[in-house]
């Protein structure tokens, strides 16, 4: 019997650093790729076909990972041999993709391929460590810490890399994978070979509960009582299509549409995942006081009016020298990502207290199996849009998404409540 060793706040921040770096290189990836893509191919959809495979391979090859992580025993333990081969990897072709982008389409893509596929490697594994080192009743606690730790991390991405994309388009790439080559070091000599409170990852890793949720079949919510929920999860997936979208396509409609600089228009969208970091647990407050739907609702409104403006700023600012065009874009963003925590933050409590206590695992993988679906779809979607109609198109679609989604989350708000009230006099 393993001895259960205390709580170390100390290796949480070493494990969370893994998150902090696994949510830097995402966040600049997702920001820069398609500008990158851009020097090769003009269609914003392929780009966005392109950019949804990591999704993709997240739902079809994480699961798998992980649960061979769960089996596997070396003398190393069961996570780092995964870590071992996925971190030192993904770190090297990342810093390769700028020079892969000087050769050829062809070689960007194979480094591109690989760096996707390193970082599903070790993925699962290392936020497995997080529940492997903590007992159950900390791990709250150790979960906020490690996804404040991703939040820094997408913030840094957006704010500092993107300065130094501005000065060279290799520098930033050479940082982010120094700073994953770090945090593998870290982990490799901090983390317990034998943790104590090891146990199976699939309770952790979204890509599996989503995978499980789809393999168990989605037959259940065909079934009358359950016709409530298929609109919340329908709003769910309708909404992040939006969300998804924008944040892949972004940087293309400010740099090929606004004649922005590639580092200024990565500097512009971090006011977005600033202020909802800022935002969050206020969100979270004022969703447990006023009600989880309601506050979802506000935002699911408010989202798509900011959404709209932005392609008519450039109308608002020209008549005005004073009134610069970046700024207001950027304040206009910040407002944004204001309205995207009203929603966000209480999307899962919301799909996890639909089944009551006895399905909050199903509910959870069906709340991520549809997030992530969008996630898949949505570069691309979006991308066809403005392929078809410019730029702007991207927050027009955008919108019009948050939109359906308030008319499919309202509507099932009212099914599940009748439905309550209707169990309740019985």
């Amino acid at each position: 019997m393993k001895e259960k060793q205390p709580f170390s706040y100390g290796k949480i921040f070493v494990i969370g650093s893994g998150f902090f770096a696994l949510m830097l290189i995402w966040t600049f990836y997702n920001a820069y790729m398609p500008l990158i893509l851009g020097d090769f191919i003009e269609s914003r959809a392929i780009r966005g076909a392109i950019m949804g495979l990591d999704n993709l391979l997240a739902v079809l090859l994480i699961p798998v990972i992980g649960a061979w992580s769960d089996r596997v025993d070396t003398r190393i333990g069961n996570r780092l041999p995964f870590i071992v081969v996925g971190m030192p990897v993904a770190a090297i072709f990342f810093i390769l993709i700028p020079y892969g982008a000087q050769v050829t389409l062809w070689v960007l893509l194979v480094i591109d391929i690989i760096f996707l596929l390193a970082m599903t490697i070790y993925r699962a594994p290392v936020i497995a460590l997080m529940p492997d080192h903590t007992p159950t009743e900390r791990r709250s606690t150790a979960n906020g810490i490690i996804n404040l730790m991703g939040g820094v991390g997408a913030i840094i991405a957006l704010f500092g890399l993107s300065a130094l994309y501005g000065i060279d388009r290799a520098y930033p790439f050479a940082i982010a994978g120094l700073l994953l080559f770090l945090s593998f070091l870290l982990l490799y000599f901090t983390v317990d070979r034998n943790p104590p409170y090891v146990g199976s990852s699939k309770d952790e890793m979204e890509e599996t509960l989503a995978s499980e949720s789809f393999f168990k079949g989605l037959s259940h919510l065909k079934k009358p009582e359950f016709r409530g929920h298929l609109f919340i999860l329908t709003a769910i997936f309708l909404y992040f299509i939006g969300y998804s979208g924008v944040e892949a396509q972004f940087t293309v409609y400010a740099v090929e549409y606004l004649n922005m600089e590639g580092s200024a228009a990565g500097f512009t969208l971090g006011f977005f995942s600033l202020a909802f970091v800022i935002f969050a647990v206020p969100a979270g407050l004022l969703g447990s006081k006023l009600g989880k739907t309601p506050i979802m609702l506000l935002g699911l409104i408010a989202l798509p009016l900011i959404f709209i403006c932005i392609p008519f700023l450039p109308l608002l600012s020209s008549p005005f020298p004073v009134v610069n065009q970046v700024l207001l874009l950027q304040i206009v963003l910040f407002t944004g990502g204001i309205a995207w925590a009203l929603i966000n933050v209480q999307a899962y409590p919301l799909v996890a207290d639909l089944g009551g206590k006895n399905k909050i695992g199903y509910f959870t993988g069906l709340y991520y199996l549809f997030s992530m679906a969008s996630s898949i779809i949505a570069p691309a979607f979006l991308g066809l849009l403005m392929d078809l109609f410019t730029h702007p198109a991207l927050f027009f679609g955008a919108a019009a998404s948050f939109l359906a989604g308030f008319y499919f989350l309202r509507k099932g708000s009212i099914l599940i409540r009748k439905q309550d009230k209707k169990a309740a006099s019985a």
